[in-house]
């Protein structure tokens, strides 16, 4: 069965732009499933100087709300990989219902300027109370699938639109770059240019890498991790769907369910095969409140304890490790946010949005200013103070 992603034309000469797809080898010519632009982008020194400057603060002296998770998805980059047929990869459209498919199609029809564009953003932006958003990719960017060499070429294009993007309005948007993980050597080469080069303030990963945990011997990511700590850089940490979700086909459960326990196992194997016990150090955002593990951790601590066959790697309890991580602000609820400040703490905890998705936090303040009893200087960190810590944006 051949799966083919939606392409959807956008006004103004703006690009294409590539989502999910609405149902095997589509030819609705509703969907408007049509030819892309060509044209890489590039950035010149100059751009890439411009992208590491930092945020000034607003003349008032006003602190700044920042958004640590947002996406931002690349049209040219789209039209350079239209041949791949990324969306067979992808297992928020291969474990997908038709009215899941038709859904997305229909939700991203609004959607779609505002992950490919500038002046929608920043008016939701405004709307929102946003004053800067920290761009990553768009998850089905990431790319693993590809032969190391051309993932690398693929995940410089990502980069260098990205941190266009940010040179353009540095005083709105910072740059999270991507990696080719399929290879560490090249992923370790990826990261040093998005940091020193571009001026980027961390990546985005995903979960997993074509399905192996990140912790697997095979991919010999160590050395990345070692980098990323040496270089104090942020790791965000995002699903793209269950990869064996064959039972969340339905009602959307490949996200609803899948995407926080993708992120839950990943978390489990960072914490169990001693990656943040080797890299204390280690900066790592894990996606929407840190999936099921950050709300039911007692579990794995009890069988720490309880059982030898989970004590063969680390030696402290897993969560003593679980508490060197950080989470956006993602839970749609107050007390499930508050619960989250409470057991990991306000220095922890970080403002979110998943913008543009209709799975995203629309309003992220509001949400933050519900929680009673929660004093100013915590709410402050969550807003933006601890997004500029981490992401080093100087105020």
């Amino acid at each position: 069965m051949t799966l083919s992603y939606l392409k959807i034309n956008k006004p103004h000469n703006e690009g294409d732009a590539l989502f999910y797809t609405c149902s095997p080898a589509c030819t609705d010519p509703r969907h408007q499933h049509g030819q892309m632009r060509s044209a890489a982008a590039r950035v010149s020194t100059t751009t890439a100087k411009a992208a590491a400057r930092p945020v000034a603060r607003s003349r008032s002296g006003k602190a700044k709300v920042v958004d640590l998770h947002c996406h931002y998805l690349n049209p040219e980059v789209n039209a350079k990989t239209a041949h791949l047929n990324a969306a067979q990869y992808d297992p928020t459209v291969t474990f997908a219902n038709e009215l899941t498919r038709e859904t997305n199609v229909k939700q991203m029809k609004t959607r779609a300027p505002k992950l490919t564009g500038v002046t929608e953003r920043l008016a939701d932006m405004d709307r929102m109370g946003v004053d800067v958003q920290a761009v990553c990719p768009a998850p089905y960017h990431f790319f693993y699938f590809t032969e190391p060499d051309y993932g690398a070429e693929l995940s410089r294009d990502v980069n260098h639109g990205i941190a266009k993007l940010a040179a353009d309005m540095p005083d709105r948007f910072v740059g999270l770059g991507t990696v080719p993980l399929q290879d560490s050597q090249l992923a370790i080469r990826e990261l040093d240019y998005c940091v020193k080069s571009l001026g980027m303030r961390g990546v985005e990963i995903c979960t997993n890498v074509n399905g192996k945990n990140l912790t697997d011997p095979s991919l010999k990511l160590d050395k990345f991790f070692a980098r990323c700590e040496e270089l104090g850089v942020l790791i965000f940490m995002h699903p793209l769907g269950y990869t064996q979700a064959d039972r969340l086909t339905n009602h959307y459960f490949n996200n609803v369910i899948g995407n926080p326990l993708e992120s839950t196992v990943a978390v489990s194997h960072l914490i169990f095969d001693g990656v943040m016990a080797r890299y204390p150090k280690l900066k790592v955002l894990v996606a929407h409140g840190g999936g099921f593990i950050a709300h039911y951790w007692a579990r794995m601590d009890h069988a720490w304890s309880a059982r030898a066959d989970c004590r063969t790697v680390i030696k402290r309890k897993p969560s003593s490790y679980l508490e060197k991580f950080y989470f956006d602000s993602i839970t749609f609820d107050p007390e499930m946010l508050k619960r989250l400040i409470d057991r990991f703490g306000a220095d922890h905890v970080v403002l979110g949005t998943d913008y543009p998705y209709d799975m995203g936090e629309d309003d992220p303040l509001g949400l933050l200013k519900q929680i009673k009893r929660l004093p100013r200087a915590s709410r402050d960190l969550v807003a933006g103070g601890n997004a500029a810590r981490l992401l080093k944006i100087k105020f």
